[in-house]
């Protein structure tokens, strides 16, 4: 019994240590494990100082922050070697503080979140309340510095699982908020309405999404306001949807942007 208890505590240990050898990189605050084989005072359980060092008996300071496991092993191994012929390190990772992702963004309330072992960007935000609220066409992902190219309205909305990525420690998910991905239709039309912005998205497109025009709308002088390039003033695009519907003039169902009012104005007569 004692001897398969014994299995089993050196078996989870090994699986621990599995767990936390591959490219975690240990970061300060994290609970580590040194083990010496065959020195158990040179042995110690340690946890990295703010300044990303450790100390350890016959060893003093030693940087860990920025160091997978076996790195560290071997560093401390080297130094060891004046002392004990072919020290064997084990360093294993028993509590982690090194392993939160940053959530901002003014989609949704800001957050830290701990990463509860490998976790994917689609999982995460499957997570957060109000994701709905986020414009996921102008998400990003930031990781050291430097931005994550990552498609996060076909991941999250069409469900395009290659646009997947996993989450490291340190990340950053930004998540603006859509109100700024709206286009609104207004005036006669049967149900004016803000629209979710897509690209491609054209003036047939909205006006047919809410619900076409009333028995009053004038559809030969539909008008569109878009902000100018100073962010203050609009222009004035006057589309005759009368061509297009009509006659089939193409050139007049006028691709959209953000912001865009489309205004359906009553006829006179």
């Amino acid at each position: 019994m004692k001897r398969f208890i014994l299995f089993c505590s050196i078996l989870l240990l090994l699986v621990s240590s599995q767990t936390w050898a591959g490219d975690y990189i240990i970061g300060d605050g994290d609970s580590l494990n040194v083990a010496v084989w065959g020195v158990a005072e040179l042995s110690a359980q340690v946890v990295v100082r703010p300044d990303g060092k450790i100390t350890l008996p016959a060893v003093g300071d030693v940087v860990a922050s920025g160091l997978t496991p076996e790195q560290l092993g071997q560093q401390i191994a080297q130094v060891l070697s004046d002392y004990v012929k072919n020290p064997v390190v084990t360093v294993t990772v028993v509590g982690i503080t090194n392993n939160r992702i940053y959530i901002a963004g003014s989609g949704v309330p800001p957050r830290v979140l701990n990463l509860n072992g490998r976790t994917s960007l689609f999982k995460m935000l499957c997570g957060i309340d109000g994701i709905v609220n986020a414009d996921l066409q102008r998400a990003t992902l930031l990781r050291e510095g430097k931005k994550i190219p990552v498609d996060m309205e076909k991941l999250f909305n069409a469900g395009d699982i290659t646009k997947d990525v996993t989450l490291k420690a340190g990340d950053i998910i930004f998540l603006p908020s859509n109100e700024l991905n709206k286009v609104y239709v207004v005036g006669a039309v049967t149900a004016p309405q803000a629209i979710k912005y897509r690209v491609g998205l054209r003036i047939l497109d909205v006006i047919l999404e809410s619900g076409g025009f009333t028995k009053f709308a004038n559809t030969s002088a539909v008008l569109i306001l878009r902000k100018k390039a100073n962010g203050k003033d609009r222009e004035r695009i006057k589309v005759n949807m009368d061509d297009l519907m009509k006659d089939g003039q193409l050139k007049e169902n006028i691709e959209l942007q953000r912001g865009d009012y489309v205004l359906v104005r009553e006829s006179m007569f």
